[in-house]
């Protein structure tokens, strides 16, 4: 049976996440409850949850601090009204972000990666028959930080990410946001049947390209919707999909 410490310095929060935890997930057990990160630095060293919902403002100890000090196995999903901490939430290795107030439909969401994270932790009581390989699954969706806002942007929407310091840049017909995850992480998570690398900063969507570009050795790809041009890099021109362009 899988455990959760739920950490919320806001009694009526702390009962409703409890509350809607029992209906969405009944056999998740709540081995311990906190109001402050003191306490719930005490309870993770006591119990070692599965699961850890921290309240990112708290009194004594914030649920960042919280969370640098929770153990390898303690999947943490962080509660907060402020969407400006999400990357500093991600940063932790946060597994979720749930924006006050709760929402059910959001925390069913959330739910179902815990429990696919904690089904895979879990160590089978015989020896699992063969099983098919599963199809490869690739990125479907990201959270990204627009200003103050958590985005959620489907892969659909995006139409190239690019590096941009230590964030990476997605851009859609709509708008831009950055995300922590690298170019390169990037390259090997996303269909290669939809997106195409352009250089090692780059990734465009093969939809929304527009035009390809070529004089005197160099390549540019233009894209439907933005007034960029990117330069594809020498080594990525040989790619099959720019010969058949």
């Amino acid at each position: 049976m899988p455990t959760a410490l739920i950490a919320e310095d806001e009694p009526l929060l702390l009962a409703e996440l409890k509350e809607a935890l029992g209906d969405l997930w009944p056999e998740l057990a709540i081995v311990a409850e906190s109001t402050d990160g003191a306490a719930a630095l005490a309870a993770l060293r006591q119990h070692a949850p599965d699961v850890a919902f921290l309240d990112i403002n708290m009194p004594k100890a914030s649920g960042l601090d919280v969370a640098r000090m929770c153990p390898p196995g303690t999947a943490i999903v962080f509660l907060t009204a402020y969407g400006q901490h999400a990357l500093d939430a991600f940063d932790v290795g946060a597994a979720d972000y749930l924006v006050k107030p709760l929402n059910r439909g959001r925390l069913l969401e959330t739910i179902g990666r815990l429990r696919a994270r904690t089904d895979r932790a879990a160590p089978p009581a015989v020896a699992p028959a063969p099983v098919a390989a599963e199809p490869v699954r690739h990125l479907a969706w990201i959270q990204a930080s627009v200003g103050n806002m958590i985005r959620v942007i489907t892969t659909d929407e995006v139409i190239f990410f690019q590096s941009d310091a230590k964030y990476t840049k997605v851009a859609t017909a709509e708008l831009e946001a950055l995300i922590r995850i690298p170019v390169k992480d990037l390259a090997v998570q996303l269909d290669p049947d939809e997106f195409i690398q352009v250089s090692r900063g780059a990734i465009v969507n093969r939809r929304k390209i527009e035009a390809i570009i070529r004089r005197d050795g160099q390549m540019d790809v233009r894209l439907k919707g933005r007034t960029e041009v990117l330069s594809v890099s020498t080594g990525y021109q040989g790619q099959a999909a720019f010969r058949q362009m």
